[in-house]
């Protein structure tokens, strides 16, 4: 019998790129479920790939099992479909049957419905920190640059309202500024979030991105994540700092991440 395969559903970002790059190092057979128009193009020319559509959930059922799947992984933001733009085949009208109005709630109802069809067919749901050596983030300051009286006040602040947006299924990230709260992550994401709140900064300095998981998440699925892209964006923004819920959240590229901050005087810090 051939060895079982690891499938990576993979949407924008850097993660899916990683979790390959790991299951190559520990010779972990792997196959990518890519979508056309989110999935990186350069990514998907080192990889054994196919392209799924979001209501072809049989046919993408049935190529799994061909490929001798076990496992599945989610990695990388996937933007929501329009429903007139779904089509979905028997098995997806079945599974949008039982996502009813989860379709048009939080991504923590959407995905943990999902989730749970996927183990229904008998298809092991891990979490990409499963996959990644040192991708869990550590607790304490990771970098040169140490967050000031005024930055560990915003945290405090940006970590009530993370969890309080979280608990509702809204988001999981804010942005704080001296005390203000400049936004708070929707259906945006969070490079949209803080390109928005680079236009609403209050004169220079100061600005601190909270991301934290939402309380009672399947942390197999969906765990805020950051990297060198959330760094460049942030010191684009013009903001002074990142902080994230240690051990409940995902660094890519950890390493890099570091640096890019170092180099850009951003701090890094892990609550």
């Amino acid at each position: 019998m051939s060895q079982h395969t690891l499938a990576i559903i993979a949407g924008k970002g850097a993660l899916p790129h990683r979790i390959a790059e790991a299951c190559r190092t520990r010779g972990e057979p792997f196959f990518v479920l890519a979508f056309k128009g989110e999935t990186d193009e350069a990514f998907l020319a080192t990889v054994e790939y196919a392209f799924i559509r979001h209501g072809s959930v049989g046919e993408t059922l049935a190529l799994m099992r061909q490929k001798n799947v076990d496992r599945v992984v989610m990695a990388g933001r996937i933007e929501r479909p329009r429903l007139r733009d779904l089509k979905p085949d028997a098995k997806g009208a079945q599974l949008l049957a039982r996502l009813g109005k989860a379709v048009f709630a939080g991504d923590d109802k959407l995905l943990s419905t999902i989730t749970g069809f996927f183990e229904e067919e008998g298809f092991s749901i891990v979490g990409a920190e499963e996959l990644l050596e040192d991708g869990a983030a550590p607790a304490g300051v990771w970098g040169a640059h140490r967050p000031d009286r005024q930055a560990e006040e915003d945290i405090r602040l940006g970590m009530k309202v993370a969890k309080s947006i979280g608990a509702l299924d809204v988001g999981q990230a804010v942005i704080v500024q001296h005390g203000y709260v400049l936004g708070v992550e929707a259906i945006e994401g969070t490079d949209r979030l803080i390109a928005r709140c680079g236009e609403l900064k209050q004169g220079d300095g100061g600005g601190v991105l909270v991301k934290v998981a939402k309380p009672g998440q399947d942390e197999r699925v969906d765990l805020p994540a950051i990297g060198v892209e959330t760094v460049k964006n942030m010191a684009a923004a013009g903001f002074s700092g990142i902080a994230v819920e240690a051990g409940h959240a995902l660094v890519i590229d950890r390493d890099a991440t570091i640096a890019e901050a170092d180099a850009r005087g951003i701090f890094l810090v892990g609550i």
